[in-house]
């Protein structure tokens, strides 16, 4: 396995962010015009009350110990360009290029359900509450493809700590963002029922290596990667991730979820990793990475993709060929 637990990672093999910034700016200039395009989607104007936010603006980040790879980084082009986000559009180069109206500030994020008191957090408060990691995370899509990304966030328990939820709540559901008027493709182009809606089981979402995220690249999320906060559960599917947060439940049972709720043969409620579970059109053995020369793609996956270490033991005396 590639991870290491998290007490045997040396501070000297996590990415530094110098690496990344001068990676980033050496890709700007070997891919020419394409990347002026996307960077002038990438900079789109993010409206704030008394000043203004934009995609690139840097965010001040610590080194985190749960830093799980040392795998080459996916090209930040790639990570902004290769996207599902179908409040967008169902291609893939869809989201980056119609996101830009998405309206990231104001924003608030409401929780509400199983907690001692209701409460909204804006997303500068969130930003404040913990100092903000870098995490490098592989990215599994169910589709068979992936990425190595290097986010920026907290562990969503650090967040839920201040929730305040009650005993009896057993799980988290987090709803996206949804205006038909923006994101008037989800409604043309798909039959889903909005807005996005995913779900963890609470000793899921408490686990250290969720990540309540609000940037990658040591920047501010990108509207197409779901701004201006989202979660990454690396160990599961990446339509689990949900993107553009805006309400997040505590609730006694399973919640509804955007994909089961489409598809339960197909998409399951925990979509954990497993190759050796296919999906009902193709094969989970392998996969392909994005961004790597033709004859480098083909890689194999893994089971929780490679973070068994630290996730086997929450689905211990589970069929993990029926729950998936």
């Amino acid at each position: 396995m590639l991870i290491q637990k998290p007490s045997e990672i040396l501070s000297s093999a996590i990415t530094p962010k110098e690496q990344y910034v001068n990676r980033r700016r050496f890709l700007r200039g070997a891919v020419g015009v394409g990347v002026a395009a996307l960077g002038a989607e990438r900079l789109a104007r993010i409206v704030a009350p008394g000043r203004e936010v934009f995609a690139g603006t840097k965010l001040q980040t610590v080194k985190s110990p749960l830093t799980t790879t040392d795998e080459d980084l996916t090209p930040y082009e790639y990570v902004t360009g290769y996207n599902n986000f179908y409040e967008f559009g169902v291609s893939k180069d869809d989201p980056a290029r119609n996101a830009g109206a998405l309206p990231t500030r104001p924003w608030t994020v409401r929780v509400e359900g199983l907690v001692k008191q209701p409460k909204t957090f804006d997303i500068d408060t969130l930003l404040k509450l913990r100092p903000l990691e870098d995490r490098v995370y592989r990215h599994r899509c169910v589709e068979a493809w992936s990425m190595v990304v290097p986010w920026v966030g907290y562990s969503l328990s650090e967040f839920i700590k201040q929730c305040e939820p009650l005993s009896t709540a057993k799980y988290v559901q987090f709803l996206s963002y949804y205006d038909p008027r923006i994101e008037h493709w989800g409604r043309e182009e798909t039959s889903i029922y909005w807005p996005y809606s995913e779900g963890l089981r609470m000793d899921e979402a408490m686990n250290p290596l969720t990540l309540l995220t609000f940037g990658l690249y040591g920047e501010v999320l990108p509207n197409q990667n779901g701004a201006p906060v989202r979660i990454v559960v690396p160990w599961k599917y990446g339509f689990k991730s949900a993107k553009s947060i805006v309400k997040i439940r505590f609730v006694k049972g399973e919640p509804h979820t955007t994909w089961n709720d489409e598809n339960s043969t197909e998409y399951g409620f925990y979509s954990n990793v497993n190759p050796n579970v296919d999906h009902p059109r193709w094969s989970q053995k392998t996969e392909r990475r994005i961004g790597l020369p033709f004859y480098a793609q083909r890689k194999t996956t893994l089971m929780f993709n490679g973070y068994g270490d630290q996730v086997a033991y929450l689905y211990n005396g589970m069929d993990l060929r029926k729950n998936f």
